[in-house]
């Protein structure tokens, strides 16, 4: 009989013939067991369309905006408020604004509803709207009259200082008045470019009109 020793022995190279053969087969159940466990990638997904939906409201609110050096540029008030985050825009109910120009000017408007770009620098006036620039003095040093806007619907740009209108509106400039089917008033210049079916009336000794009033 063989000794225990060459038994083992004779165990051993039985077990080193078909070591590669048990390596392969651990090897491969790790390799499925890592693919079956491991995280999977996440599948793209479709863009969805933002949808226009306000996502917070104020209402019986103010909202100041100031200049660099800590000036007050504006003020908006309104009754509520909804911001709709697809176009960063604050539209208010019985909006009321109150800014105060570059050039020293302050204006006021008010309006049924308003629409508020994300700055406060641009505004657009809905249904029974008013912009007023109120009375002060030119760099020169002439008194400038009060100039006041109305119609259903002004576009307001308080840093360029501009009032735009593609409807019906009305220009009134201390005693004169114009109307006119749209407008385009620039501030800086003083020059307002009035367009389709234009009619003014000047008060003799008022102030002249602005630098103005272009009929197109």
């Amino acid at each position: 009989m063989k000794s225990t020793w060459a038994l083992l022995r004779d165990g051993f190279d039985r077990v080193t013939i078909y070591l590669p053969i048990i390596l392969t087969a651990v090897l491969a159940l790790g390799t499925y067991w890592l693919v079956r466990n491991a995280p999977r990638l996440i599948a793209p997904t479709a863009k969805v369309a933002p949808v226009h939906e306000p996502d917070y409201f104020m209402r019986g609110f103010v909202i100041k905006n100031y200049l660099a050096n800590g000036d007050l540029r504006s003020e908006l008030f309104g009754t509520e408020g909804r911001h709709f985050p697809d176009t960063d825009t604050l539209e208010v109910d019985k909006v009321r604004l109150r800014s105060i120009s570059p050039t020293g000017f302050t204006t006021r408007a008010t309006a049924n509803r308003g629409l508020s770009n994300a700055d406060g620098s641009e505004v657009q006036l809905f249904g029974d709207a008013i912009v007023t620039r109120e009375p002060g003095t030119a760099a020169g040093g002439q008194p400038v009259p009060e100039m006041q806007f109305r119609g259903e619907f002004l576009y307001a740009f308080l840093d360029t200082e501009r009032v735009t209108s593609n409807q019906p509106v009305t220009l009134t400039r201390g005693a004169d008045k114009f109307t006119a089917d749209n407008l385009d008033y620039d501030n800086m210049t003083g020059v307002a470019v009035l367009r389709g079916r234009v009619r003014g009336v000047l008060m003799p000794g008022a102030n002249p009109a602005p630098a103005a009033a272009k009929k197109h």
